[in-house]
């Protein structure tokens, strides 16, 4: 195992095509739920404990070899909106361009063929990592921190927010992110066993319904 490889996976300037998604936050800030660092902590913090310990579940079962095909399915149960629906694959996609050029192998050669429009994102994020010699904690990280760091970037832009403060809020919520990749890691592994219901169903009901009404925007600054 590469911890280095952890490192590649998770950095910003990975080309997995992250930087154009704000997680929500640009519909937020529209919104007037996120004004100030103090209000992006709570919507990020919000964000981990749903959006981020599904995608973090799903990305450790694909790391510790579950059916992609079923995951796929209980990603799609997992996210009623279809505007993030398609932002996923969308995702997805664009993570497998990058990763078959970084880390080639077999499983996402399978996984391009069986979805050639795009798998959701934190099943390829899970199958990538294992490509990469990761493990299913390393996945659930990754998928973990992309879940509140891109909410935060954007929001230096949306609000010109101070980037030190952006960086603040995501180190506050380090130990949290802690225990939400342990708990996604642990769900993931009775899914071995159990089959993809044990994975967590956390909902973000607003997260759903800004995406929708931010997908109708004629003007916007990020896809989702």
């Amino acid at each position: 195992m590469s911890r280095a490889a952890l490192l590649v996976l998770a950095d910003g300037r990975f080309p997995a095509g992250g930087h154009a998604h704000s997680g929500g936050a640009e519909a937020a800030v529209k919104a007037g739920r996120i004004t100030s660092a103090a209000s992006l902590e709570d919507f990020c913090r919000g964000r981990l404990y749903t959006a981020g310990l599904v995608a973090g579940a799903l990305a450790a079962a694909a790391a510790l070899g579950v059916d992609p095909g079923e995951l796929d399915a209980a990603a799609d149960a997992r996210t009623p909106s279809p505007a993030l629906r398609t932002a996923a694959r969308r995702l997805g996609r664009q993570l497998m361009r990058a990763a078959r050029a970084t880390w080639p192998c077999a499983e996402l050669d399978a996984l391009a063929r069986q979805f050639p429009k795009g798998a959701h994102q934190p099943v390829v994020l899970g199958l990538v990592a294992r490509a990469a010699g990761l493990g299913p904690e390393d996945a659930a990280y990754c998928a973990a921190y992309e879940s509140v760091s891109g909410p935060a970037t954007a929001t230096v832009r949306l609000l010109s927010l101070d980037p030190f403060d952006a960086t603040g809020v995501l180190a506050r919520l380090a130990p949290e992110l802690d225990r939400v990749a342990d708990t996604a890691a642990q769900a993931a592994r009775r899914a071995l066993d159990e089959g993809v219901d044990a994975l967590p169903a956390a909902s973000g009901p607003l997260l759903e319904v800004g995406a929708q009404w931010h997908a109708g925007w004629p003007v916007r600054l990020f896809a989702s």
